[in-house]
């Protein structure tokens, strides 16, 4: 299961295309952007610190909850809902591993009010001409890694990010373009109504 708990690491090849250069996005444009992305759902390439690639479809609905489901061969679901993270392994239908989701970078974006600007998250913002990259962390957690969050501007756009953790493993995950219609139920991120599911 260790290799599942490496796929959710990534919880952001190529990216897709990008718009034309801007200017660099200010913490509060990226917080804002954050805080309106109530629902979205798209198609995601995730680059694992192995150097192996795992693509899927992941959906999001803020705040709190995610759901990636990869592509065979990994055949992996990811749940992320009620503070905790699920991983199942479908191949072998198991009973999933849970951790809390405090207890990832990931859970800074799912937040139920996201604040860039707070004291000691953001560590790192830069600009490259294209991208706005955002490093943050929980100030009250550092140990349990970071997260880069990549922007690109007109309009704000997350187009990937990159979690690195305590061991210094990293995973990315490069978003493909995020459907924010498209409706997402609260039963599609319930970790009790997937182990259901496995018997």
């Amino acid at each position: 299961m260790h290799a599942l708990k490496t796929l959710f690491l990534a919880l952001g090849v190529t990216m897709a295309a990008l718009p034309a250069a801007a200017e660099k996005l200010s913490l509060g444009q990226i917080s804002a952007y954050l805080n309106e992305l109530q629902q979205a759902k798209g198609d995601f390439t995730q680059i694992n610190d192995d150097g192996s690639i795992s693509t899927g479809t992941i959906s999001l609905r803020r705040p709190g909850m995610a759901r990636f489901d990869y592509n065979p061969p990994a055949k992996a679901l990811v749940l992320a809902s009620g503070g905790e993270v699920a991983i199942f392994d479908k191949k072998v239908g198991s009973a999933p591993e849970r951790y809390p989701l405090g207890d990832t970078p990931l859970s800074i974006i799912l937040a139920k009010s996201v604040d860039l600007s707070r004291s000691g998250m953001v560590t790192s913002h830069t600009y490259d001409g294209t991208s706005t990259v955002v490093r943050a962390r929980d100030p009250k957690r550092p140990e349990i890694g970071t997260i880069d969050l990549v922007f690109t501007g007109n309009p704000v756009e997350l187009r990937q990010w990159v979690i690195r953790d305590d061991s210094g493993g990293e995973t990315t995950v490069i978003l493909g373009e995020l459907d924010k219609n498209a409706r997402l139920p609260h039963t599609d991120f319930s970790i009790i109504r997937a182990i259901e599911s496995l018997n």
